[in-house]
């Protein structure tokens, strides 16, 4: 049987680039965050208040079917962020912000908690742990033109959410890695380390 990894992690915590890891050194299949092709996206952007049911609604049927796909995989696969994360953290935070209504927001959550009982929930979720700072610190270097403009503010709600998400996370095994201070990549140390953690799930 297949297996089933789940990258969590807030903007800049490293997904991509674990995704790529464990694509290299394990072969594992790579699925990466599908952002083309949302038509509300540039209204959102106008008018999130008008738009964030509509543009959170089509993330998550994406999403879903997605993951309807992934369980038909026949290799083991790595999945960059989850539909958990649309729900628990995106939407959550549109909603606390006040750029979606009551009313919105329980009927997205009330659509999102019947598609999780269809759903094969992860055989891992590996949640990347980093500051505000530090992402606010990566965001910078990568120099993506789109990311330039997030606020900390946002970073930093977000981080809270996920934090939050994480403590209640009870759907399957979960490694945290503090991807602020240990690096996998550059430090034999770590990556030993991370290695020998992810041998224990799988």
């Amino acid at each position: 049987m297949n297996k089933f990894i789940a990258i969590a992690g807030n903007i800049g915590a490293g997904k991509s680039s674990l995704v790529e890891f464990l694509d290299a050194r394990y072969g594992f299949d790579p699925i990466y965050e599908p952002f083309a092709g949302n038509p509300y996206l540039d209204d959102f952007y106008g008018d999130m208040k008008r738009w964030a049911f509509h543009s959170q609604l089509y993330f998550l049927t994406h999403k879903f079917r997605l993951h309807l796909q992934l369980n038909e995989a026949p290799r083991t696969f790595v999945q960059d962020r989850t539909i958990y994360e649309d729900a628990e953290i995106f939407a959550t935070n549109l909603f606390k912000s006040k750029k979606m209504t009551e009313r919105d927001y329980a009927t997205y959550m009330e659509l999102y908690e019947s598609m999780k009982t269809a759903l094969r929930p992860p055989d891992l979720l590996i949640y990347l742990r980093c500051s505000t700072r530090a992402i606010r610190r990566r965001i910078k270097q990568r120099g993506r033109e789109s990311e330039q403009s997030i606020p900390t503010a946002y970073l930093r709600q977000l981080n809270g959410l996920y934090e939050d998400w994480i403590d209640r996370y009870t759907a399957s095994p979960v490694l945290v890695w503090d991807s602020e201070r240990l690096d996998y990549l550059t430090n034999l140390v770590d990556q030993l380390e991370f290695k020998n953690q992810l041998k224990r799930f799988l």
